[in-house]
């Protein structure tokens, strides 16, 4: 059975002040002179991205268009089945555009490097990626996001958008489920 530990691993406003950093620090590498277009992998990206993206606008950056990804590898388990799907692709033509690609978390990097060589198959100008969290210790595939919030070691986490079961996204902070 797994259990919702008492004390979060990332309180709401450590989280607001690291997307704040991350909002400044990809203005100042890549500017403000050209709309960014904003591409979330559903469903866990959609608090984080929401909150980044009026970050990044309050800052001066403007978005061309936002658009969403259905992607999944988990199901209702703790693990990866590494079966990715996708099951709703960009309705946008990213052909030219700087592509913000925003994901909650990197974990082994299939998914990621599966849906940013798609994009990039489409030529874009610019592909980054950004995450809210990192399991670098997890990972199976070389890659590694470009902006992340927080590294953190092989846990299992839920919480601001980020789920077990489809449950536990509307946490407004981040905590670990442990087996008990």
């Amino acid at each position: 059975m797994l259990t919702l530990r008492t004390k979060p691993l990332f309180e709401e406003r450590e989280i607001a002040d690291r997307i704040n950093e991350l909002a400044e620090q990809i203005i100042d590498d890549l500017g403000t002179d050209t709309p960014f277009m904003a591409a979330g992998l559903l469903r866990g990206c959609y608090v984080f991205m929401a909150d980044l993206v009026r970050a990044i606008s309050k800052r001066g950056g403007s978005f061309k268009e936002i658009d969403f990804l259905v992607c999944s590898s988990y199901g209702d388990g703790t693990e990866s089945s590494r079966a990715i799907k996708v099951h709703r692709d960009l309705q946008a033509d990213i052909k030219g555009q700087t592509v913000l690609l925003i994901d909650d978390i990197i974990d082994t990097g299939n998914t990621l490097k599966l849906v940013k060589d798609l994009l990039r198959s489409r030529d874009p100008a610019l592909i980054r990626t950004i995450t809210l969290l990192d399991k670098p210790e997890r990972r199976e595939v070389e890659l590694e996001s470009d902006y992340s919030c927080f590294s953190i070691p092989n846990l299992f986490v839920v919480g601001y958008g980020l789920d077990y079961a489809q449950q536990y996204r509307e946490l407004p902070y981040i905590t670990v489920m442990d087996e008990i």
